[in-house]
């Protein structure tokens, strides 16, 4: 892939070996709010990656293509697909890859990338998949949310606007049972609580504390909204269209759902509770 493909021209996050995120686990903080509005090098997005060296190149380019700092974090992908983030990242001083040893769960690849975005002084921080399911124009629309005041943005499907392309019933009945279920027993007023594309200010997601969550799939969404929730942060939802993916496996499967049936009742139940107390 040709260099002027992925851009340049702005600075290159640090390089971070295997082993040294540990040195990072617990993120700088700062007081009071930080401006937004800084050249576009000053947002960085965190894309984990497990074999999606199918559709990895494209998403980067999409990234790229608005001046936006991209960190890919991969868990030693067997399908070259870390090969490939180093790759990409010599090709375009926008890009960073950084490497864990093993897969250890979406929670845990989100915490470690957000640590280093924020470590390396992005003020706007996005996350979003590989896969192209989340459509990487997207992203300044997320942005300028941040810059309209929100703490938080989430690329909703479940908005006016918002739309899922090619997803069988079944999986279209999942999500939306699992997000109303999530919205009542959580008492967070947000449609698409589970959507894995947004952004986030960054003295906001500091505050969040992602390396302190107990969920590690991707009931890692949930707890990050009910968590800004709790904060009293702003949430806003922009409308999204979602399109299922056409490389790669899907990584949902019965222990994701468990886990977020699990931790959610409990959530609630907790909530339920506290709020009788008073």
């Amino acid at each position: 892939m040709p260099d002027e493909g992925l851009g340049g021209g702005a600075r290159q996050l640090k390089s971070i070996r295997p082993g040294q995120i540990d040195d990072l686990g617990s993120t700088r903080r700062t007081q009071g709010g930080c401006p937004i509005g800084a050249p576009n090098d000053r947002v960085t997005v965190v894309v984990p990656t497990y074999n999606e060296i199918g559709t990895l190149e494209t998403a980067a380019e999409g990234v790229v293509a608005h001046g936006y700092r991209l960190l890919i974090v991969d868990d030693n992908s067997p399908d070259g697909t870390g090969v490939l983030a180093d790759s990409l990242s010599r090709q375009s001083p926008l890009i960073s890859a950084l490497h864990r040893t093993q897969k250890a769960g979406l929670g845990r690849a989100y915490a470690a990338g957000f640590a280093v975005a924020l470590e390396s002084g992005a003020e706007v921080v996005c996350e979003m998949d590989a896969d192209l399911s989340h459509d990487p124009a997207r992203l300044p629309a997320l942005v300028a949310a941040i810059e309209a005041g929100a703490d938080v943005a989430i690329g909703s499907r479940l908005v006016p606007g918002g739309e899922i392309v090619d997803w069988p019933t079944w999986r279209r009945l999942l999500s939306r049972g699992g997000n109303r279920f999530s919205r009542f027993a959580l008492g967070v007023p947000v449609h698409d609580i589970t959507s894995g594309f947004r952004a986030f200010r960054a003295d906001s997601l500091q505050r969040l504390d992602a390396a302190s969550s107990v969920a590690n799939g991707y009931t890692f969404q949930i707890e990050m909204v009910r968590r800004a929730h709790s904060a009293g942060m702003q949430v806003t939802e922009v409308p999204i269209t979602f399109v299922e993916r056409t490389a790669g496996e899907s990584k949902m499967d019965t222990r994701i759902v468990f886990e977020a049936m699990r931790l959610v009742t409990y959530w609630g139940l907790k909530r339920l509770f506290m709020g009788r107390r008073r």
